[in-house]
């Protein structure tokens, strides 16, 4: 009979292994990492370029490029290129982003077949039509316009732009100034020089007909062969900003500097300093700021990696009165991990909960695809997530109070606040 009065018994797991994919490299020089875990009639087919943020000749190009992939073909509008997806339970998810672009095509692997000759024409023969391009910029405009009414949004891009400079790719913001420049034919350009194949990846069934199907098409794209290296000089600026909003009653403080990265020996011992300070509910700063001194409803800190860098950032609201309180209490929490070393069981708890959710994040095949991709983009060793978790389970504090020290010296962080 099934106990209801005792709790199961607590069983760690002390490795972190992901499955192998298969790996065929096509005729083009390009990789197809396919993963066949998925029991549903569902796949996932997402293309790789190296056409990120990092690679654009002037600010908004790459984002509105991958907006306007799937916005017309030769014989296509926008509206029948999505009917025609619709029709077969299939959509289109491009995400542009700070060192990639990304094209994915969802659909039913029984039928995928159908979708794969639209999907491939989007990436050969885009046309980026003045009129789309027109219709995407009004957006655009007017969702900046709604989001720097936003103190959390101001605040994030001033963070960003101070530690990283305001022409950094990692720092530098897009405004309306920029957009109007932007033309039909400079996003056909950077599509012709930047949008060579870097790597696919499919999760899900594939069956030999489809396979050999998409391995063809994927064959006829253009690999990506550029090895020159791009490289940005960091200037920041100041560390301390605060933007003034009289109407506001809440202010959003962010508080961040460059740290280390995955390839760092010392990033596992890094996230699991970061969790402690800031990375879940039972952290330090939710415990100082939201339970005992009620200043916020929360507040977080993370670690965010990217291929030329990585950033420590640590964000909240506040009522406007509690600003200078607020930034003070953050300290303070930094600097007691930087005097003392933090218990057992407070370690354990962290530990616990941060390897808990690491395991969280493969429960379902494309989140584990997602860990290979990363794995692959950033030339990691295969058993990186083991090596994570076996480094992370023998932290101690001493390791984590020396970690601190070295890395998160409360004066050598930028701080904006704004409202």
């Amino acid at each position: 009979m099934l106990d209801r009065k005792s709790a199961p018994p607590f069983s760690a797991l002390t490795n972190f292994q992901l499955p192998a994919p298969e790996v065929t490299p096509l005729s083009n020089g390009c990789n197809l990492v396919h993963l066949d875990t998925v029991k549903q009639d569902v796949i996932k087919i997402e293309l790789l370029f190296k056409a990120g943020k990092w690679f654009e000749p002037a600010p908004g190009v790459s984002h509105f490029t991958a907006q306007l992939l799937d916005k017309g073909v030769p014989g296509k509008s926008a509206y029948q290129i999505a009917t025609w997806f619709d029709l077969f339970g299939a959509s289109i998810e491009i995400n542009a982003g700070l060192d990639f672009t990304s094209v994915s095509l969802y659909a039913l692997a029984s039928n995928v077949h159908e979708t794969l000759p639209l999907f491939f024409q989007l990436l050969a023969e885009p046309t980026f039509s003045e009129d789309e391009l027109a219709q995407s910029k009004a957006i655009f405009i007017q969702n900046l316009k709604l989001n720097l009414e936003k103190n959390s949004f101001v605040a994030g891009r001033n963070i960003r732009r101070n530690i990283f400079g305001e022409v950094h790719p990692y720092g530098a913001t897009l405004d309306e100034a920029h957009i109007g420049v932007i033309s039909s034919n400079s996003l056909s350009e950077y599509f012709s020089k930047r949008f060579s194949l870097y790597e696919v990846y499919v999760t899900g069934p594939l069956s030999v007909t489809t396979g050999n199907q998409l391995k063809e098409m994927l064959s006829q794209l253009k690999a990506y062969s550029d090895s020159t290296e791009i490289n940005f000089s960091i200037n920041n600026h100041g560390l301390v900003e605060h933007v003034e909003k009289e109407e506001s009653i809440q202010t959003s403080i962010r508080l961040g500097k460059r740290s280390i990265n995955r390839t760092h020996l010392q990033y596992p011992q890094f996230i699991l300093l970061n969790h402690i300070l800031g990375g879940y509910f039972g952290s330090r700063l939710m415990k100082n700021l939201r339970e005992e001194k009620g200043l916020t409803y929360g507040i977080h800190s993370s670690v965010s990696t990217f291929a030329n860098d990585s950033v420590f950032m640590i964000g909240t609201d506040v009522n406007k009165q509690d600003r200078t309180l607020a930034i003070n209490e953050i300290k303070k929490e930094i600097e007691a991990l930087c005097s003392a070393p933090v218990t057992d069981n407070e370690l354990a708890l962290a530990r616990n909960h941060l390897l808990g959710g690491i395991q969280l994040d493969a429960a379902n095949p494309f989140s584990i695809m997602d860990k290979i991709k990363m794995l692959r983009t950033y030339r990691l060793k295969a058993d990186y997530y083991n090596t994570l978790f076996t480094n992370i389970m023998e932290t101690n504090s001493q390791a984590l109070k020396d970690l601190a020290i070295s890395h998160l010296n409360p004066e050598t962080l930028h701080i904006v606040s704004v409202g």
